[in-house]
């Protein structure tokens, strides 16, 4: 008898793609079937979108899997996996799909396989609502080494919304477990810079523009730094229009955070600038270890590790709260999150704790 799949509620909480991600992951790793019904049943377009659906398709191949209900605008899914494939693997959103939410998904999957994978992932390198690829390599990709992760990422072609376009090449090396992961000294802010792009006919000025405008915000609250975000011309490897920036900040202790923006019709370059600054300041206010959107891309490492992991936050997102939630569904990870009471948090500060499900942990 198949044990019975594990039956998922897809519109709780953050109640979006996250959960499948996460959850597509986990059934591929832990080999338990998952069902998920009311697939992002609360969104303006509810069901799968192309980009859930490629995501999915993949780690279906990835794991030499059975996908059903796997079609446009399906609101229930289920999967049943099967053993972990090595080699190479191919994703497509055919729009501007996030390449880096496809990388999400797939990348825990291809730690657990047998020899080293290759992704090739199409879509949009630089999208709306998720992480730019110059975050997933410059802030994602340090931290989550810490777990013993290795990757390596070759830009391909840089693609921008509407079009898509972009092409990644991903190479991953399978790991015997993971390394769980302490981060609760955030230290000094010792270093910033970013990039300020524009590709296509865009006007180089709107780079220029963002790049003033964000230096001359991040001044006004951290004078004692030379900050250098570099204005570009996106020339060969770009596809379509699109321009936008990203700053990051390094701490004393090996710390990463970002504040990112794109340009958006009838939006002024400047006001791009001053965002992806604001956004920058207000996650190294808080005193944490991980920025905002780091946060809930560690969760699954966390829950994966051989050990207690803790790490530092700033307020607890509710993607954060979701990845918990389906983590403790589908593995024997044990999270808590508690508030520090110490003299460096004037604002409000977590530690996110994780005794991990690690496969040869001798405490589960």
């Amino acid at each position: 008898m198949e044990p019975a799949a594990v039956e998922l509620d897809g519109s709780v909480m953050e109640g979006g793609g996250q959960i499948l991600r996460v959850s597509a992951a986990l059934s591929c790793i832990t080999g338990s079937s998952i069902k998920i019904t009311k697939v992002r049943a609360g969104r303006s377009t509810p069901g799968l979108r192309p980009q859930h659906l490629s995501g999915l398709q993949l780690v279906s191949d990835l794991c030499s899997g059975s996908l059903q209900g796997a079609t446009l605008g399906s609101t229930d899914i289920s999967l049943t996996p099967g053993k972990i494939r090595s080699g190479n693997h191919t994703a497509d959103t055919q729009t501007a799909g996030s390449v880096c939410l496809l990388l999400q998904v797939a990348l825990p999957c291809t730690l657990f396989s047998d020899a080293s994978t290759q992704l090739c992932l199409k879509g949009g390198t630089n999208a709306e609502m998720a992480p730019q690829i110059d975050y997933t390599l410059k802030v994602f990709k340090p931290i989550v080494e810490k777990f013993g992760v290795h990757f390596d990422c070759d830009i391909r072609m840089r693609g921008y919304y509407p079009k898509g376009g972009g092409e990644l090449l991903v190479t991953v090396n399978p790991v015997k477990e993971l390394q769980p992961v302490t981060m609760t000294e955030r230290g000094n802010i010792t270093k910033i810079y970013g990039r300020a792009f524009v590709a296509g006919a865009l006007p180089f000025k709107l780079a220029k523009d963002m790049s003033t405008a964000a230096v001359r915000t991040i001044r006004k609250e951290i004078k004692e730094l030379y900050i250098n975000i570099q204005p570009l011309q996106e020339k060969e490897k770009a596809f379509g229009n699109g321009n936008g920036i990203i700053i990051i900040a390094e701490s004393s202790t090996g710390c990463v955070f970002a504040g990112s923006a794109l340009g958006k019709k009838g939006v002024y370059a400047d006001k791009i600038g001053i965002e992806a600054a604001e956004m920058l300041l207000r996650n190294i206010r808080h005193n944490g270890c991980v920025d905002e959107f780091l946060q809930d891309q560690l969760i699954i490492f966390m829950a994966l590790a051989k050990g207690t992991s803790r790490i530092r936050t700033g307020a607890v997102t509710l993607h954060t709260q979701t990845a918990i939630h389906m983590a403790e569904q589908l593995t024997e990870a044990k999270f808590t999150i508690t508030k520090c009471e110490d003299e460096l948090s004037s604002n409000v500060t977590f530690i996110i704790e994780c005794q991990g499900s690690g496969a040869s942990n001798p405490n589960l």
